[in-house]
């Protein structure tokens, strides 16, 4: 009976301490300043001259500098300095290196040479690669040293010119994969050529350390301590795009030589697994199968909070902490969350800072008013939680192949029938059913946010869309039935053959998706009384077809690499024909007018000049119609009233050290939402005393009676 009643008191002493049972996190991280997200699954890469994808950038845009960034409050987006003190100053030279003036046809440049200015005294997170003594270790020595937290000493030093040079001759080092490789060896002056040299000398010693630094690069030079050039063929203004991405942070060549030592890779210790870099975090923590952390990197005071932005922003709060150093928050913990469920749960219980919203939850988290507005429903409203959209720079459309001699080429008759399709395909109807109303039908491939979009009246597709009333509203299908009567199929039926007319449609099963999906277009095509024949395929043999032009119609998306309008009119660029020349022009679109406006515009600045030959080469792809335009997804980010600073940005991929937590409104609000339900524990508590006594007195009368007989 003793043991009972101490087992009790235990239980009900849990019960009065009050804390949060279900609280993931240690109690001695309560009141700092700490985000906590989540992740999906482990980034493959973390070297910058491997990563590629949005889950390995997450980490990275935090962890390294380079010279240039998106702004994160102004829109359209801008790139603006991040280690570099100011621009690039860009010189346009001839074929015999003679300067030209600023202002000269593109064809008249050779080269274009960008020379960059960094920030002085920026220093390297904290990392042993700059203690000497640590290289005197190996294989047989290293001991107990597993990760890069066993290593007693730890050093940093100053970000030089020359470490931003030595990464773009890593673009190319033999032992590595980088995806622009290809893209780069086409623009920097001698990459192609010394990517052969390194080639050449790796085959020579392939058990040595590769020296990058005894093979000089032509196209990058360094002038001194915080100066380089970059010198590029032609006129390639887009060029600066890839100075904001980790391609072309700096790499001292020092951690190179670290991570090659006997017994490093041994013990996961790489640039893969544990990234060296000048940026607000570093990566502190790193169990893929559990968490990771980004920590405040101590050195870094070459930044603060951006004191300007779009009209609103800072009646929305969000110029508070203008002039501020960054980062705002001093750790940054991702959680694995393989399932939407849990993550959902644990945002709605104050457990993490920022959510998402999947499909399941959208009924529960979101309210879409008569007029489309969305909000956040009730529920999310009393627990303080608000909504946060943005329109992503990439657009999911169907292409017509102009190839094909139904559906394709320039001829009047497949115009109009392309042009009564886009009539009735009404993707507002698909986005509202199948996307939650998470997008905005496309007008053409450039989506909101990017150089020569164009809104209200101006910048609709008058092909497919009326102006009423204020806004764009589709053209009746009476309309698109006219079309196809002109185009030679009324009724659906061709009038040279009276055969019906069949359009075929490839895809996949991961691209206009599941059966409910593809019921949906046939109906869209019924409407005109076109028969949908729905091809769908695996993904290897969907390419292929692709590849070969054996398609009639076919379902993609795109992606920006950079918001500029060259990287989505070049899908639509004649000699990126995909049949042709290999190119990404899956449409195999050709119009000799379009590549003319298309090779003059995509050098240019931008300014009312490139503006007027967008708009020209915007009413050429609406009357050809090679593409349904489809439309451009909305990106939804729920975030707690805690949480600060937030602005969706597509293109920042760094802007979590903008946010600021009031980690003791968070605290104050998780102990609110998770106390423990304690009626059923004291009931529970009561019946077990109840059932204690109860015991108690049968056995004492059984006692008795054993006594007393």
């Amino acid at each position: 009976m003793k043991s009972l009643y101490s087992a009790l008191l235990c239980l009900l002493l849990a019960a009065c301490d009050g804390g949060l049972w279900n609280n993931p996190y240690p109690a001695a991280d309560d009141g700092k300043s700490i985000l906590y997200t989540a992740f999906t699954e482990r980034p493959k890469h973390l070297d910058p001259a491997q990563a590629y994808s949005e889950n390995e950038y997450e980490f990275l845009a935090l962890i390294y500098a380079p010279p240039l960034q998106y702004h994160y409050l102004k829109r359209p987006y801008q790139l603006v300095p991040l280690a570099a003190s100011a621009m690039p100053r860009v010189t346009y030279l001839d074929k015999e290196h003679r300067r030209l003036p600023d202002r000269v046809d593109a064809g008249r440049i050779a080269y274009s040479v960008y020379e960059i200015h960094i920030k002085p005294n920026m220093r390297y997170q904290p990392h042993p690669a700059f203690v000497p003594e640590n290289y005197m270790l190996n294989a047989g020595t290293m001991g107990g040293i597993h990760a890069l937290g066993d290593f007693p000493r730890t050093g940093t030093r100053v970000v030089t010119a020359a470490d931003y040079a030595y990464q773009i001759k890593r673009l190319v080092h033999p032992a590595l994969h980088t995806p622009i490789a290809g893209v780069m060896s086409e623009y920097i002056v001698g990459l192609k050529e010394y990517a052969a040299q390194l080639q050449a000398a790796a085959k020579a010693h392939p058990a040595g350390f590769l020296d990058l630094n005894r093979y000089p690069l032509p196209g990058v030079e360094v002038l001194d301590g915080s100066t380089y050039r970059i010198t590029i063929y032609g006129k390639y203004p887009q060029f600066a795009y890839w100075l904001a991405m980790p391609f072309f942070s700096p790499m001292p060549q020092e951690v190179e030589r670290f991570y090659a030592l006997d017994g490093m890779r041994e013990r996961n210790l790489s640039l893969d697994w544990w990234p060296v870099g000048s940026g607000p975090y570093y990566l502190s923590e790193n169990d893929p199968n559990r968490r990771m952390v980004l920590t405040k990197n101590p050195y870094y005071d070459s930044e603060t909070y951006p004191d300007a932005g779009e009209p609103g922003d800072a009646q929305a709060g969000l110029l508070q902490d203008a002039g501020r150093p960054l980062p705002l928050i001093e750790r940054i913990v991702f959680s694995l969350e393989k399932e939407t469920i849990p993550y959902w749960n644990k945002f709605l219980q104050g457990y993490y800072d920022a959510s998402g919203i999947s499909s399941d939850s959208f009924d529960q988290a979101v309210q879409v008013s008569v007029s489309g507005e969305t909000n956040v429903s009730d529920d999310m409203k009393a627990q303080g939680i608000t909504l946060a959209t943005s329109v992503a720079t990439s657009t999911l459309y169907s292409g017509f192949n102009w190839l094909d001699p139904v559906v394709g080429g320039a001829s009047e008759r497949a115009r109009k029938l392309r042009q009564a399709i886009a009539i009735a395909v009404d993707y507002e109807e698909f986005v509202s059913i199948f996307a939650n109303g998470r997008g905005i039908a496309a007008q053409s491939p450039i989506p909101p946010g990017i150089f020569g979009y164009r809104e209200g009246k101006e910048g609709i597709n008058r092909y497919v869309y009326d102006w009423v009333d204020g806004a764009p509203k589709r053209k009746p299908v009476a309309e698109a039935q006219r079309l196809l009567a002109e185009a030679g199929y009324p009724g659906g039926v061709d009038a040279e053959t009276g055969q019906p007319l069949v359009i075929h449609l490839d895809t996949t099963p991961g691209g206009i998706g599941n059966k409910s999906r593809l019921d949906w277009m046939r109906k869209q095509f019924d409407k005109l009384d076109v028969q949908l024949d729905v091809r769908s395929t695996d993904y290897n043999r969907f390419q292929d077809k692709i590849r070969r032009g054996d398609t009639q119609m076919y379902y993609y998306g795109w992606n920006a690499d950079y918001p500029d309008p060259e990287n989505f009119f070049f899908l639509l660029h004649g000699p990126q024909g995909k049949v042709k020349f290999g190119g990404e022009n899956a449409s195999n679109y050709s119009n000799p007018e379009f590549d003319r406006l298309f090779e003059q515009m995509k050098n240019m600045d931008n300014g009312p000049a490139r503006q007027a030959i967008i708009d020209q080469m915007q009413e050429i792809l609406r009357r050809d119609s090679p593409w349904l335009w489809g439309y451009h997804p909305k990106n939804y980010v729920l975030q707690h009233g805690w949480l600060h600073n937030v602005k969706s940005n597509i293109m920042a991929l760094n802007k979590l050290k903008y946010w600021r937590v009031d980690a003791a409104q968070r605290d104050h609000l998780r102990r609110e939402w998770n106390q423990p339900v304690r009626w059923p524990l004291w009931l529970g508590a009561a019946a077990l005393l109840l059932f204690g006594v109860w015991m108690w007195r049968m056995l004492r009368k059984r006692e008795e009676a054993r006594q007393n007989g």
